[in-house]
């Protein structure tokens, strides 16, 4: 058995895992990736990510013989709405697995988007995560009291797919203590299963650390936990150098180690300690660096004696080497640390790009720019996908090379596809129709969506900021449904104010909902998503620019005909000239960054409504009751956001990284 150390593998496995098939997908891709891992004659990569969002309830889930545990399905999800007794009333039900919680948001979907598109392609890379055993949060809303969060309870052993190995790992620190680590492993397949990426991940609640209650069985529960420092350092040091202790203990022989952020940069640290100061230079070469965000909040930074109460004399020195903060000697900085130790830096759009040269002048001439993208194949709907399939002789083979949507561009007057691109919308927004039917969601209406986390520069509550203007444009131009998704961290105290101000809202335009309906739906994650990003007419991106890094929801509307309002930032700022939709708001100085805490919310709002108010108008124009005027402006941007997904897809950031960076055969 190529899968070694499967911890009771008798009683739970062996009925869905042998020597041909693991859990219905074929053993041999699995037998050629850990094959290609353990030579050393072969270049591989390790990928290291705090979060992995892997979408199995959408995409290749697997199947077991086993029972599923109840708290494995999501079922339940409550809107909050204008239509307070539906809510009262009515909840959506979908019997579906819970997406392995161990991801919050678009960091944790691109990780999980991007060995994806690894496997896809063939490349030798491994994945290196945290399991965390109580995921995020469980997200509940209420109007007095605004965001909830609880809780979230799932079991790793019933979760299709996931295994816990027999390895345990130890992190050793001062004074003899030790946090011992068990190693799952979870593999993400390619498209078609010939390919596979094994993500392994680090879970500290094992008997080895102690009874239930000890604090060592609890470092790896929730994601981000932000009470104090000493639970942020502990999770960086179980992902950075418990993840080059796993690698070892597996026996992988990595050519390149990947840190998706600055969480895993003491990745380095553990490695360098067994290198000779004056070999630490050659050991660079072999770390890369991705960072994601050019949001202060963003970039971890803790004290020396903090660190000093958990790491040992070895890892504090090549800490203070290398990671000491430039404006204040008493810190250490992950992003820098990471810079300083990493070959090649990149950031995530080209926008992007200029604002962290901006940011960390003295790497500058170190920075280069992938641009984000998303997997093709995980959130492309089936009406688009049948569609894009029936025109393969104009387009070419794009599911062997998504950048060939690019030439959807070619059908623009083939009236035939316009009739069927505008059906397969339709077919979407039925499916959200049902969904939402219980709070009367009418698919004739025009639908506008809001859907990422939750954050003060995101600015989720722009399009509320004047309920009277709204009302004002659904009267006059058309009835509109607006549907808002998204979590804000427990400890964001800002996100809490947004969300309490978006209900109070919501709930103002009770006695207008025969012209305004608005949805707020829990837990939004990568079903949800997939769902809305597929079947609403217009995808609303209103961050304050310049600090959305990239952002990824808008590519995989466009990838869906789903046209874009939105700010002049992150990916946007490179397809605003392929007329994907409406472009409104603020624009920064060039070469100025500005604050976070100036959002511009007045003015923008004011913009937005004036850029809603067109868009409402065109849509009414274009579609009434079914009918569709297929000459319409509205379905030129659709083909526009379709032929623009080609490029903003992870096939092509990965060909990248592998170009620029990687280097692998």
């Amino acid at each position: 058995m190529i899968i070694k150390g499967i911890q009771q593998f008798t009683e739970r496995y062996a009925q869905d895992i042998n020597e041909e098939t693991f859990l219905g997908f074929p053993m041999e891709s699995i037998v050629r990736a850990e094959e290609k891992l353990t030579a050393s004659n072969v270049r591989s990569i390790a990928y290291f990510s705090m979060e992995f969002g892997l979408a199995p309830s959408i995409y290749h889930s697997f199947q077991t013989s086993l029972p599923t545990s109840s708290a494995n399905m999501f079922t339940g999800h409550r809107v909050f709405s204008n239509l307070r007794a539906m809510d009262r009333y009515h909840q959506i039900y979908i019997d579906k697995v819970l997406d392995i919680p161990i991801y919050s948001g678009g960091l944790g979907v691109l990780a999980g988007d991007t060995i994806k598109a690894a496997a896809d392609l063939g490349f030798s890379v491994a994945g290196i995560g945290i399991l965390w055993t109580k995921g995020y949060f469980k997200q509940s809303f209420w109007f007095d009291l605004g965001q909830m969060p609880d809780e979230l309870r799932w079991d790793p052993y019933t979760y299709p797919g996931l295994i816990p190995l027999e390895n345990t790992i130890a992190i050793k620190f001062e004074e003899n203590e030790s946090i011992y680590l068990r190693l799952w492993k979870y593999y993400v397949y390619s498209c078609d299963k010939q390919n596979v990426v094994p993500l392994i991940l680090l879970d500290s609640n094992i008997e080895e650390n102690g009874p239930a209650d000890d604090i060592r069985r609890r470092l790896t529960d929730q994601l981000y936990r932000s009470d104090n420092a000493w639970w942020k350092i502990i999770q960086r040091t179980i992902l950075g150098i418990g993840g080059m202790i796993a690698l070892k203990e597996l026996g992988y022989s990595i050519n390149l180690y990947h840190l998706n952020e600055g969480h895993a940069a003491l990745a380095y640290v553990e490695n360098a300690k067994d290198v000779p100061k004056e070999n630490r230079e050659e050991l660079k070469t072999h770390f890369a660096y991705t960072c994601h965000t050019p949001v202060e909040a963003g970039h971890d930074r803790f004290a020396l004696n903090e660190l000093e109460n958990i790491l040992d004399d070895e890892h504090m020195t090549i800490l203070k080497e290398e990671g000491l903060d430039k404006n204040h000697k008493h810190l250490v900085n992950l992003t820098q640390l990471a810079m300083n130790t990493s070959a090649s830096i990149n950031a995530v759009a080209k926008k992007h790009g200029e604002i962290t040269r901006l940011q960390f002048p003295t790497y500058a001439d170190k920075i280069k720019t992938i641009t984000n993208g998303v997997h093709t194949f995980t959130w492309i709907s089936e009406p688009v996908e049948v569609l894009l399939d029936r025109y393969a002789h104009t387009i070419g083979e794009w599911r062997k090379d998504p950048s060939l949507l690019r030439n959807v561009s070619n059908l623009r007057h083939d009236r035939e596809f316009r009739s069927a691109l505008w059906q397969a919308h339709c077919a979407n927004k039925r499916e959200l129709a049902e969904i939402l039917k219980s709070w009367f969601f009418d698919e004739n209406v025009f639908t506008i969506a809001w859907a990422r986390r939750i954050a003060n520069y995101k600015r989720p509550s722009l399009i509320l900021q004047d309920v009277d203007r709204l009302l004002k444009i659904a009267r006059e131009v058309g009835p509109l449904q607006i549907i808002f998704a998204g979590k804000a961290h427990p400890n964001d105290n800002l996100g809490f104010t947004f969300i309490n101000t978006m209900l109070e809202r919501i709930d103002s335009l009770a006695d207008y909902r025969d012209v305004i309906k608005i949805f707020m739906l829990e837990n939004y994650d990568t079903y949800f998503g997939h769902l809305l990003t597929s079947s609403v007419d217009v995808w609303l991106n209103n961050p304050l620019p310049p600090f959305e890094a990239s952002g990824t929801s808008g590519m995989k509307a466009i990838l869906n005909g789903v046209i874009q309002v939105s700010t002049l930032d992150g990916w946007v700022v490179e397809a605003h000239e392929k007329h994907i939709g409406r472009i409104f708001g603020y624009v920064p100085p060039e070469g100025v960054i500005g604050t976070e805490n100036d959002l511009h919310l007045e003015d923008d709002s004011k913009k937005l409504y004036e850029t809603l108010e067109e868009v409402v108008k065109l849509y009414y124009d274009s579609f009434h009751r079914g009918e569709v005027r297929l000459d319409s402006e509205w379905i030129d941007m659709m083909i526009n956001c379709i032929s623009a997904s080609g490029y903003f897809s992870t096939h092509r950031m990965v060909k990248e990284y592998n170009d620029m960076i990687w280097k692998l055969s």
